[in-house]
Formats: structure tokens, sequence, C-alpha cells
């Protein structure tokens, strides 16, 4: 008896991963969400730069103690991932952006194309370091942060400027810079 089913290999994985995230990119652009639009759309706007990273950070660096410290952890791990996500790997693979039609159904959800490649996601390996470098330090702050995170990852998706695998890889990318910031604190007992 044959074995029909086909073997796994590096290629053929990475054009199915790539058929199932341009899939999953069109699904959300054809899907109708005009209550989700506006708010998705001002939530990448204002994630730029790490915007509401940085007013959060203030908020806890002004209350002193372990929010402060939470903050400290939070900004450095902001960079690590800002750096390596925008750095080096937009550099390294150079992934186009999402192709957005001239006569998209929901022009109104979109924010400004980015030049920058599309891989990995810059906002997100923010967005997720800060809440991942945060969250050990400040507990209270882990659930929304992380849930912050996951909104301007997903609103990166929903405007049309990146694929949901570049949210998964800026994703990674922040969590491994948070927990590079976090070991780096423990050995140097900060």
């Amino acid at each position: 008896m044959s074995d029909r089913r086909p073997k796994l290999s590096a290629p053929r994985l990475v054009r199915d991963l790539a058929t199932l995230d341009q899939a999953l990119y069109e699904a959300v652009t054809v899907t109708k969400t005009p209550t989700l639009d506006t708010a998705l759309r001002r939530l990448s706007a204002t994630a730029d730069h790490s915007k509401i990273s940085f007013a959060v950070a203030a908020g806890l660096a002004l209350r002193g103690g372990s929010p402060r410290r939470a903050a400290v952890l939070g900004v450095a791990a902001i960079g690590v991932a800002s750096a390596t996500a925008n750095l080096l790997g937009k550099r390294l693979v150079r992934r186009p952006r999402p192709h957005r039609a001239e006569d998209s159904p929901f022009p109104g959800r979109h924010v400004p194309m980015p030049e920058s490649a599309s891989f990995p996601s810059g906002h997100t390996a923010s967005a997720v370091a800060f809440a991942a470098a945060v969250g050990p330090a400040l507990p209270v702050a882990a659930v929304p942060l992380g849930l912050l995170a996951c909104a301007v990852g997903y609103s990166r998706v929903h405007t049309g400027v990146h694929y949901p695998g570049d949210v998964i890889a800026g994703a990674l990318l922040g969590t491994g810079a948070a927990a590079l910031v976090l070991g780096a604190a423990a050995r140097a007992g900060v």
C-alpha cells in the first residue's frame, strides 16, 4: 500500500503559508464592519511611532516604584523590537505591502500606506514588546496591555497595510525583544 500524502518540504510549507496569509488578508478586506472601521483606523494611526505605549509609559513613570520600573522595561523593549523590525527585518525580507484595489469596497477603513516593507509589522512588534515587558513587572497591566497589543496588530490588517503573517511575525519579534530586555534586567539586578 503506497502512502499518497504529499511529503512535507520547506518550499511547499512556505507556499501554503503564503496562500493562507493572502486568503486571510482578503477575507478581512471584503468583510463589512462599519462599526469597527473608524475605531481601528484611529487605533492604527495612533499607534504610529508607539505613541500609545509611550503615553502609557509616561503615566506609569510618574507613579514611581514598580510602575516606573515597568515603564523603563517597556520602553527598552520597544527600542529593541523597533530597531530589529525596522532596521533588520524589513531590510532583509523586503516583502511588498498588500495590494489595495482602487475600487476597494471599504476605502474609509484605510490608513496611508507606509513606504517601508511589510514584513514584519513594526507596530505589532513594538506594542507586543511593551505589553510583554510591562506585564511581568506590573501584573495588573498585563491583560489590558496585551489586549491593546492584539488590537493594534489586528488594526494593521484591517486598515490594509499588513498581511496577518506580518503581524504574527511582529508579535513573535516583540515577545523576543521583551524576553531579551527582561533577561538583561534580571542579570543586571534591575
